[in-house]
Order: structure tokens, then sequence, then C-alpha cells
């Protein structure tokens, strides 16, 4: 290693030891801001701020840190030379890695708002953990938002190089040409952000109309898929996408996929039917309007996903069944070969 890149990799250390501090620091202070709360007190505004500041800096420093962690350790440094990792792979690595962190909080969050609220009052009963996580969680889709934008611009960076008069130089682009690329092939997942990081906040925080926690639960629970979508994105980076591990991942992404963010809806709604005594259809229609087109808006694109996913999945097996049998193929034309010798 030369002098320059070791210089570097132990000023990246001290750096990645800052950064740790500082998401432990935020995350415990979470903690202690509603940790004397009763189980169903509602968080105030100046209470809800200050979870959402440290919630950004909660996931900003985490993917700093990991970042870091790449370049400022010996391991970090053996598996971007080991799997040959650019600039923007290390980048969407450490965005994966939050984006499962904070996967793992809302399942927290939301197992702990269902098995509290749904053996209650079903309908009212609510905990201080939905609205807690609401002004918190709330954070990260922001954060992602920016952090998908540097993944974003470091993989057109390396390739933004044009010829000209014989020489290659590097394509200029100014802020506005940034943000509509980036739009242009990340639009889907930034209004989705932006939906659930404004609306839904609000919906969980102020415009639930007095409904309890039960059903909010389940909503914090799609997000158990996240964690193996994270697995799939790290897996394939790395150049793993013939493993058998990426192969079960896989599986397993598509059904807590399909459970969590697909079929949970129709679920929902037909538990909630049960309560006030409605089939399915009628409480379809029984609901606000703007309580429909916000399910809409929510259910559409995961339906979307799961269709790219399923697509994906079903070129992954076809590919390997067309392996096997070359591979078969392959075997069963030596064997010939052995017996005409």
């Amino acid at each position: 290693m030369s002098k320059t890149k070791l210089t570097s990799a132990k000023s990246e250390l001290p750096r990645m030891l800052f950064y740790i501090c500082i998401v432990i620091f935020s995350l415990k202070l979470s903690i202690l801001t509603v940790i004397n709360l009763h189980w169903e007190e509602h968080i105030s505004y100046p209470r809800g701020s200050i979870l959402f500041v440290l919630g950004l800096f909660f996931f900003t420093h985490l993917y700093f840190a990991i970042n870091a962690a790449f370049t400022g350790t010996n391991c970090g440094r053996k598996i971007v030379k080991s799997f040959n990792l650019n600039n923007s792979d290390i980048l969407e690595i450490s965005n994966k890695q939050v984006s499962a962190v904070q996967a793992i909080f809302c399942c927290v969050t939301g197992a702990t708002c269902s098995l509290y609220s749904c053996r209650r009052n079903i309908l009212r009963t609510s905990h201080y953990i939905s609205e807690a996580y609401a002004w918190f969680g709330a954070a990260y889709f922001f954060y992602d938002i920016w952090s998908m934008y540097r993944v974003h611009r470091a993989k057109v960076e390396s390739k933004a190089y044009v010829k000209e008069n014989g020489n290659i130089r590097k394509r200029e682009e100014n802020l506005p040409e940034k943000i509509v690329g980036y739009l242009r092939t990340n639009g889907v997942i930034v209004g989705h952000h932006l939906f659930v990081g404004i609306f839904a906040f609000l919906v969980i925080t102020h415009l639930r109309g007095g409904f309890g926690d039960c059903f909010f639960g389940f909503v914090y629970l799609m997000e158990a898929s996240t964690p193996f979508v994270s697995i799939r994105g790290i897996l394939s980076k790395i150049g793993m996408k013939d493993s058998s591990l990426y192969v079960y991942n896989g599986i397993i992404m598509l059904v807590t996929f399909f459970l969590c963010r697909v079929a949970m809806f129709p679920y929902v709604l037909y538990a909630y039917g049960q309560v006030i005594g409605l089939d399915f259809i009628s409480t379809i229609l029984s609901l606000p309007r703007g309580c429909q087109i916000s399910i809409a808006i929510l259910l559409l694109p995961q339906v979307y996903w799961f269709w790219l996913m399923l697509k994906g999945a079903t070129k992954i097996v076809t590919n390997s069944g067309k392996k096997i049998s070359q591979k078969e193929g392959l075997e069963s034309e030596l064997k010939n070969q052995e017996k005409i010798q």
C-alpha cells in the first residue's frame, strides 16, 4: 500500500469511531426522550422534533460510519480488494445496510404496536412507540433520498467521460441536470419516500382520527422484507448471483415481500371489516376517499416491485435450469467419449 493510501486509511479510522459515537449517542438520547412516557401517551411537537433531528443524525452518521469502515479498517480494505469494489459499490452497500437497520427498527415498532394494541381495544388503543418512531423514522426517508442521490452520482461520474477533439474529458453537468437524471432513474422510489416521509407520517401522528395502533403496527411490519432486499443487492455487488445463498435469500425475500407488502393490505382490510361488521368490499367502500387513495398509492408500487422481483426470480431459475442441462449434457457427452475410447 502506498504512503498516501496508508495515511488516508489511518485518518478514516478515527473518523469512523467519531461517527459511531454520534450513532450511539443519538440512539441513546432518542430512547431517553421517550422512556418515561406512559404506554398510551402521545408525542408532543417539541419531543417529536427532537426525535426527528436525532433520526437524521443517527441514519446519516451510520451511513458515514459504514463507508469509513471499508477504508479505515483492515477487514474493510480486504473486502474492497477481494470483491474489487469501486466507490459507487461501497456507497450502495452502505446504503443497503442502513436500510436493513431501519427495517429492523420498523419491525420492532410494528410488533410492539400490534402485540400491545390488538389485545386491547383493537380500534382505539395506542402505544407511544408508534408516534415516537414515526418522528424518528421519518428522518430516514429524507436521508435515504440524499443517500441514493450520492450512489447515483457516483455511478454516473464513473462513466461521465466524453471524447472531444481526440481528448477524453469529464462531462460537466449543472445541478438541475443532475437532479433530473437522478429522478429519471429513481422517480418511483423517491415518490414513495416523499409520500411515506410526509403523508404517512402525518397520518400516524395527527390524521388518524382517533384510531389505535393495531392496524398501524401491520404497516410498520411492511419493512420485514427489506433486510432480504438489501442482502440481495449486496450479494449482487460482490458477484454472488450464482450462489445458493443468493437463491435462498431470494426465495425468503419474495415470500416476505408478498406477505408483508402485498397480502398485508387485503388482510388488514378484512380484519377491520370483521371488527365493524362489514364484508370485504363494503369495508373498502366505507373508507374515506382519502384513505382509499392512500392505500392505492402505497399498494401499487409494492405490486410493481413484486412483479419485478418475480420476473427476476423466474429468470434466475430459468438460467439455472439451462446451466444444469448444459452440465448434464456435457457430462453425458464425456461419458460417451470414454465408452468409445
